[in-house]
This record gives C-alpha cells, sequence and structure tokens, in this order.
C-alpha cells in the first residue's frame, strides 16, 4: 500500500477530503519522528512500538571491489508490531 493509496482510505473511512486526509496522516508521520527524537520511543498501544536504536560506527566491505570501508554510526529505527496487530493478521 503506498501513502496514496493510504490517504484514499483515510478519506473513505472518514469522510475527509483527500485534502484532509493527507494533512491528518502527514501529522500522524510528524508527530512520530518528533516522538523519536525527543523520547527515543513511540507506543501506539495494541499496534505498534517504534524505537530509536544506536548503530555504532563498523567496518564494511565494498561487495564489488572488496575495499573495506567504514560505515559510520547511525540511529535507525526498530519497530515491533503489537498484539493487536499480530492477531489481525493471523
Amino acid at each position: 500500500m503506498t501513502k496514496q493509496n493510504l490517504v484514499n482510505y483515510i478519506a473513505e473511512e472518514t469522510g475527509l477530503t483527500k485534502a484532509d486526509a493527507t494533512r491528518a496522516l502527514d501529522a500522524v508521520l510528524s508527530g512520530i519522528v518528533e516522538g523519536l527524537k525527543k523520547e527515543g520511543k513511540v507506543t501506539l498501544t495494541g499496534f505498534c512500538t517504534f524505537a530509536k536504536q544506536h548503530k555504532d560506527a563498523r567496518k564494511g566491505r565494498n561487495p564489488r571491489t572488496g575495499e573495506t570501508v567504514t560505515i559510520p554510526a547511525r540511529n535507525a529505527v526498530s519497530i515491533k508490531a503489537g498484539s493487536k496487530l499480530k492477531d489481525a493478521l493471523n
């Protein structure tokens, strides 16, 4: 499902215009990003938990040349499905 498909779904389910549904979805996504930046974790109870994880710098290898390269430290996001989401999929 693409973002546009999700916007269409939200618009149909809520009766919002597509423009309003787009703004609502963008607001939710921005809220998740801000929560991760500020607190490092966002929990949507029963649905999922987003958590920021720090990845240390490490050595890697360029598969084309075999040359050793340093992969810089970075932050990544892990997503863990909640019980309601797991139940809905099974």
